[in-house]
């Protein structure tokens, strides 16, 4: 029951910052995606950033325990499948995440991504037989660089993956302060993006 409670905190958490720095305003996706505002961009950078430097960096001081990494499989069905999510982002200005935050927060168009987004889901659980027939949903796991402790599959195998996601931990949070506030266009509009 604890785990519940504790994701349902986290998860809230989660929420009220997406909402916060603006991520579940589809115009301020859209701007982000138009390079006329890179706020939000520069955000994610810095998080994935950070996240990849605290993780790989915990990993090599033995305070994260490898054992809990999980690596996806990659086949073309997940290049597909990101494909589609990024089309589906750009044109609605939601991802799954930022759609289910901007519709607990009253956006009813987000409601109408929420329910494509399941009808969707469903239409892929029915055809799932198709799909795996056609061979699109085979493949291995299998990492940049080698991580010690574990036996994915590495590309490059004498790259220590450690020291790969840390450099590109850090390469994300160069710049994410480095990239201007906007590549594009007109100046962005003045204001917190959850104004």
């Amino acid at each position: 029951m604890l785990h519940i409670v504790l994701a349902i905190v986290i998860g809230a958490g989660f929420g009220a910052v997406l909402d916060r720095i603006g991520a579940t305003n589809p115009n301020w996706i859209g701007r982000m995606l138009n390079l006329t505002n890179l706020h939000l961009m520069k955000t994610i950078l810095l998080a994935i950033g950070v996240a990849s430097v605290l993780m790989f960096g915990g990993q090599m001081l033995g305070l994260v325990d490898v054992g809990h990494m999980s690596v996806k499989t990659a086949y073309v069905g997940v290049f597909i499948g990101g494909l589609m999510l990024g089309l589906g982002w750009a044109a609605s200005g939601f991802c799954p995440g930022t759609g289910v935050c901007a519709a607990a927060s009253g956006r009813i168009d987000a409601l109408f991504f929420v329910a494509g987004g399941l009808l969707g889901a469903a239409a892929y659980m029915l055809s799932y037989p198709f799909w795996q027939g056609l061979g699109v949903l085979s493949g291995k796991a299998w990492t940049l660089g080698a991580i010690p402790g574990t036996d994915y599959p590495a590309a490059i195998p004498t790259l220590q993956g450690d020291l790969a996601g840390l450099a590109i931990g850090g390469a994300f949070i160069v710049i994410a302060f480095i990239l201007p506030r906007r590549l594009a266009g007109r100046k962005a509009p003045a204001g917190h993006p959850a104004e």
